[in-house]
């Protein structure tokens, strides 16, 4: 039987649950519009939305963070249909925080766009396909940027683009599991 109170075996647990939540977390917050944050495209960047889309790949657990003065703009997800046609009754979702989160739970298509009267006229709206390996925002279609746009205009000069693909998980959590358990057990002599 494991002395549980020895050194050795305390160290190989604490490693263990530290292997566990280091597998766990691998999700992103990705702020919307990187620098630019929420709000209407300026003239001299209109498709500020449709190139931040393209530049991120998104997976289960990651999180998506608008960023607007509360008094002066909102964010609500709609349907493909008011996305297109800038309806804003009915919305799936509102949010008028100033730092609003929207965690993707599930795949599918996401249709965001602002809460103001006017904004989504002016291209403040964000699609994004979740889960076939892309993501644009349909406004000016998938075939307006070259897929070899590494960076885009912001104030503070240019973002490079990230990785084309977020870092993946190596070994699934029961695995990480399985094998502390075979070491720890081993170590104890009781494999």
């Amino acid at each position: 039987m494991a002395n549980l109170r020895s050194p050795r075996f305390q160290l190989l647990l604490v490693l263990q649950v530290l292997m566990l939540i280091q597998s766990k977390v691998l999700c992103y917050q990705y702020k919307v519009g990187d620098l630019d944050a929420w709000g209407i495209p300026t003239s001299t960047n209109p498709q500020v939305y449709t190139k931040w889309s393209k530049t991120h790949e998104f997976k289960m657990g990651d999180s998506l963070l608008f960023l607007y003065p509360p008094s002066q703009d909102s964010v609500v997800q709609v349907t493909a249909q008011a996305y297109t046609s800038c309806n804003l009754k009915d919305p799936i979702l509102y949010m008028n925080n100033g730092n609003s989160l929207f965690n993707f739970t599930s795949l599918g298509d996401f249709y965001f766009t602002s809460g103001e009267p006017g904004h989504c006229q002016k291209n403040q709206k964000l699609h994004i396909s979740f889960g076939n390996g892309s993501a644009y925002s349909p406004s000016y279609g998938p075939s307006a940027l070259p897929d070899s746009a590494p960076s885009y205009p912001t104030v503070f000069g240019t973002i490079p683009a990230p990785p084309s693909s977020a870092p993946s998980q190596s070994f699934p959590v029961l695995m990480v599991a399985v094998i502390g358990f075979v070491v720890c057990s081993l170590l104890s002599g009781n494999l």
